[in-house]
């Protein structure tokens, strides 16, 4: 009942206030981010996505607009660039397309995931996360803040 509820507010607010996909995706992410469980010690990231995704990119503090650009395959509406260390910017991509963005500071968002694995050779201010790898990510609650953290 509760997610027919979050899916109708969702498709409202996508009516209503214009929202893009990828806002709306987030604001999805953010509930199932803050409804983790207290006794929860880890979590798949797949699990806490309520959309669909293949690859998913953490940019490091003070990539360029051009780089998130150029590594994701287009320009899309109003990015930003991260201004100080401890702040996420996530991209969560489908079939070469944004379908979620993560940006700020944990503290505002009230979660932050944050993640070194997977990265693309390629890319030096990117890691990246493909849907088929091990998504597993450690559950760590500091200050009323959720982070998932994964290391390897």
């Amino acid at each position: 009942m509760i997610i027919a509820i979050v899916i109708l507010f969702t498709i409202i607010s996508i009516i209503v206030f214009k929202k893009d996909l990828w806002e709306v995706n987030e604001e999805l992410m953010k509930q199932e981010m803050l409804n983790i469980g207290e006794s929860v010690e880890s979590v798949n990231l797949s699990n806490v996505t309520p959309f669909e995704w293949d690859i998913v990119y953490s940019f490091s503090p003070y990539t360029s607009k051009d780089t998130i650009y150029k590594t994701v395959g287009y320009k899309w509406d109003t990015i930003s660039e991260t201004v100080s260390e401890g702040m996420n910017q996530l991209v969560f991509m489908k079939e070469e397309k944004v379908v979620c963005y993560l940006y700020g500071y944990p503290a505002n968002n009230g979660y932050g995931i944050y993640f070194n694995s997977g990265s693309d050779t390629r890319l030096t201010s990117a890691s990246m996360l493909s849907v088929d790898d091990d998504l597993t990510f450690q559950v760590v609650r500091r200050d009323s803040i959720i982070y998932l953290m994964k290391n390897e």
